[in-house]
């Protein structure tokens, strides 16, 4: 046995590892106290029992297959082993070791001394490591070596990424290109600092990228000592602080706003204890910050409010915030006064929730504005109803009271849809709201708990607070039942009607048509309604161009149109039309009424023929002067087309423009012209001798319309006329001579004696 007191045992004791003697046969025979630590077995417990108690299999194999041939040449020297094993302690529990096996010769006996050391540590080291450098990597700060001297000794990518610079290019190189002019003395103490073993942290500088720009950073340095504990250089943790500058600043902002902000703003603990409070607090509660700091809350609540409190602290404690909460606080003085409350929940780096942030505004002046305007609402005659986004009334007048018959505190809170025989077309309307911002007009009817209907026409807009957030919908109802029931009498009349009468929505669709329209057009009345006005015509575009002249100017009167009826039939109408407009003069569509003229159309056209047949040149002509028709005689007589003609001034076709003007202006004052004498111009330089006869004509209101002219051809017969005078002057010249001869016979008969006159003639007898 090796002696337990040899200068050589105390030596193997103050090894810091498990050290473990055994004879050739693999019995121990010696263990020191770390041995004893490691394993957890007391060394009387050990000595005598073999290695395998310690090291079970595979070491037992390898120590068998190597003794011999080592055990033959007995000097102290290694068995050649130096195995991974996994040691077994005391209580079972097996862990990783590495043994190395050496022969020693004591002078008794040939011991084999294992050292058993513990690799958890070693592989820890290992992992951290790895774990470092996979630290260095990937972290998002640069991470940077250098000498005393300031030379880089390692560059990690995120340096690469930050200055500009590859790891190739800087390591080696003296790292004061980093630094920005004027900051190398602040440098070089910096680096005396490190000299003397102290570390700088969170040091802030501005340095360069390799493009020239400075930038903010917050370094961190410490020494790297070697393993004698002496410093040979230094390593930097270099943040990038740009975005923490700029959050700054905008906190620096933030601050500012809380405190230039008028709604008291008020920072508080979960628990309810005041944290902060700024200017406005002050002004509008009427403690200063030192008096309100650090205490409840609670004194800031009116009566009855606590539960309120309560059920806020809840909230913001599961993040949920509140938004435009309406409820009382009390001032220093103890005057209760309305507030609007926003209350966010305050978290920590770690997303926690601490406290909460109050936004208090004082509403009291808007509240005395409503209440002043609630009593005009109240004395309002119509029915008029605030609606939630989710469609419950949250308020309403004594007017819906009436018209429903349930009191107000049984209304607020229900469904608004719900007091109408028509719930769904009613939420319909409300949601068109929320989309369009308002509906003007829509027709409802309302049921009375006693079951009496009342017909209402609804107006309904959106309303928002002050950042423009929607917040629901206003609505008014008018009672139009009386109305309805005159349309309905109305509607019977327009039944009874021989024209066509239809309605027409602002998107040109019929909305309405009586029975006179259904025989014009050969479709049933629910297939007209919600089709278009036009279809229904032989010119669709005409007929729009009539609608969208209503629209423009309000009404039109007697534009000819044919309508086509299902069966093919062509149907001449004459259509008067206007708008028609709500209560408040908004226009809601047009109200056209056409009236069958197949029969006039046709005389008129017989009455054409007998026109066209005329020798006469016959005119109509417009109150400014212009030709707006004529037939083929007019054609003949001015050599100008009938389509050339028609829009022309028709005082330009005579030889005196101004004398025919006249007389067109006299038939307007008087009513008519007779037989007035023109010449008119042909186009190839002839003339024309006429009489012009012309007449008003007027529509059925006796509005004068126009003057209708009728000019004959003189031209033969002032020829006639000449001839005739000619004629007549001739004659009277031989009448002259023959009473100058009988003169003359007088004469000689006066001078002939009786006895020398012829036989057989008497005194009357003539030559």
């Amino acid at each position: 046995m090796f002696p337990k007191t040899t200068r050589f045992e105390k030596l193997l004791e103050a090894v810091p590892e498990a050290l473990v003697g055994m004879d050739q046969n693999g019995m121990i025979r010696f263990v020191n106290r770390h041995t004893e630590s490691q394993f957890g077995y007391d060394r009387g417990q050990l000595i005598g029992q073999p290695i395998d108690l310690l090291v079970p299999q595979p070491f037992g194999q390898v120590y068998a297959e190597h003794r011999e041939t080592y055990f033959a040449d007995p000097r102290t020297r290694s068995l050649g082993l130096d195995l991974e094993l996994s040691g077994r302690q005391q209580d079972g529990t097996e862990f990783p070791i590495t043994i190395s096996v050496s022969y020693i010769d004591t002078g008794d006996v040939l011991l084999a001394i294992m050292a058993a050391g513990d690799v958890t540590q070693r592989q820890k080291a290992v992992k951290n490591a790895q774990l470092v450098a996979a630290v260095v990597e990937h972290s998002a700060d640069a991470i940077i070596g250098a000498t005393l001297d300031g030379i880089i000794t390692s560059w990690n990518p995120a340096a690469e990424r930050m200055f500009g610079y590859r790891r190739a290019e800087i390591v080696g190189k003296p790292g004061f290109p980093l630094s920005s002019e004027g900051r190398s003395a602040e440098t070089m103490a910096t680096l005396a600092k490190l000299r003397a073993g102290r570390r700088v942290e969170d040091f802030e500088l501005d340095l360069v990228r390799k493009d020239g720009k400075k930038f903010p950073v917050s370094v961190s340095i410490s020494p790297i000592r070697d393993e004698d504990g002496e410093i040979t250089g230094l390593s930097a943790i270099v943040r990038d602080v740009t975005q923490q500058r700029r959050a700054l600043a905008v906190a620096e902002h933030l601050a500012a706003i809380v405190n230039f902000s008028d709604d008291a703003i008020i920072g508080n603990t979960l628990d309810g204890i005041i944290t902060s409070w700024n200017p406005a607090a002050e002004r509008m509660f009427g403690y200063s910050g030192d008096e309100i700091i650090g205490t409840s809350a609670r004194r800031l609540i009116s009566a009855g409010r606590t539960r309120e409190y309560a059920d806020l602290v809840a909230k913001v404690s599961v993040r949920e915030p509140v938004k435009r909460l309406y409820t009382d606080r009390v001032r220093k003085d103890g005057e209760v006064f309305p507030v609007s409350l926003t209350v966010s929940p305050i978290c920590d780096p770690d997303g926690a929730v601490v406290g909460a942030s109050v936004i208090c505004r004082d509403i009291l002046e808007q509240r005395r504005a409503f209440d002043a305007a609630r009593a005009m609402i109240e004395s309002s005659l119509d029915s008029l109803v605030s609606i939630s986004p989710e469609g419950m009334i949250t308020d309403l007048n004594e007017a819906t009271v009436k018209v429903t018959g349930v009191p107000r505190h049984e209304l607020i809170g229900t469904a608004f849809s719900n007091y109408f025989t028509d719930p769904g077309k009613a939420n319909r309307i409300y949601q068109m709201v929320f989309a369009e911002g308002m509906a003007v007009d829509y027709p409802l009817t309302i049921r009375h708990k006693n079951g009496t209907l009342t017909e209402v026409l609804y107006n309904a807009s959106a309303y928002r607070d002050t950042e423009g957030n929607l917040l629901g919908v206003f609505a008014a109802a008018r009672d139009v039942t009386r109305q309805t029931h005159a349309f309905e009498a109305a509607r019977s009349m327009l039944e009874t009607s021989q024209d066509s009468l239809v309605s027409i929505g602002p998107d040109g669709m019929i909305t309405d048509a009586n029975e006179a329209t259904v025989t014009l057009t050969g479709a049933p009345r629910e297939e007209l309604i919600a089709t278009s006005f036009t279809e229904y015509f032989t010119e669709p575009a005409k007929a729009d161009a009539v609608y969208q002249r209503v629209f423009a100017h309000g009404m039109a009167g007697e534009f000819p149109l044919t309508i086509r009826h299902r069966d093919g039939r062509l149907i001449d109408v004459m259509y008067y039309a206007s708008v028609y407009r709500n209560v408040s003069g908004n226009v809601l569509g047009v109200f056209a009424a056409a009236r069958d003229v197949s029969a006039e159309v046709h005389a008129s056209e017989a009455a054409r023929s007998m026109i066209e047949s005329s020798l006469d040149s016959l005119v109509a002509i417009s109150p400014e002067g212009r030709i707006t028709d004529a037939n083929e005689a007019t054609v003949r007589l001015t050599g100008v087309p009938r389509e050339q003609l028609i829009g022309t001034t028709f005082s330009d076709y005579f030889s005196e423009p101004q004398r025919a003007e006249q007389i067109y202006q006299r038939v307007f004052a008087e009513g008519m012209a007779v037989d007035y004498p023109l010449t008119m111009r042909h186009r190839d330089g002839t003339w024309t001798e006429v009489r012009y006869n012309a007449s008003v004509y007027r529509d059925a209101g006796g509005t004068v319309l126009g003057v209708f002219a009728a000019a004959r051809d003189v031209t033969s017969d002032r020829a006639h006329v000449a001839e005739l005078e000619r004629f007549q002057q001739l004659s009277v010249g031989r009448e002259l001579k023959m009473i100058e001869l009988k003169k003359q016979i007088e004469t000689l008969r006066r001078l002939v004696p009786p006895d020398r006159r012829s036989p057989g003639s008497g005194a009357e007898q003539e030559p």
